[in-house]
């Protein structure tokens, strides 16, 4: 039980690293005042925004639920 736990443990450290690497290559979203005039909206932005972001954020949503499904696990253990 205790090799099982420790397999756990580390595979909950890489998916908190690769969590954070994927938060961290995300596009922030701009809230100043371009946003409203549409200045940083053109085609290529935004076919550019629904492939690479669109992947970060799935990959966000898969990495985390992994992390907190494993996270209940560990402490049930």
């Amino acid at each position: 039980m205790e090799i099982a736990k420790t397999i756990f443990v580390v595979i909950q450290l890489l998916l908190c690293v690769i969590l954070m690497c994927v938060i961290i290559l995300q596009s922030g979203k701009n809230s100043g005042l371009s946003a409203f005039t549409g200045a940083n909206e053109s085609y290529l932005a935004k076919n550019k925004a629904k492939s690479r972001d669109a992947r970060l954020a799935l990959a966000t949503k898969w990495v985390a639920g992994t992390f907190v499904i494993l996270t209940v696990i560990l402490n049930l253990m």
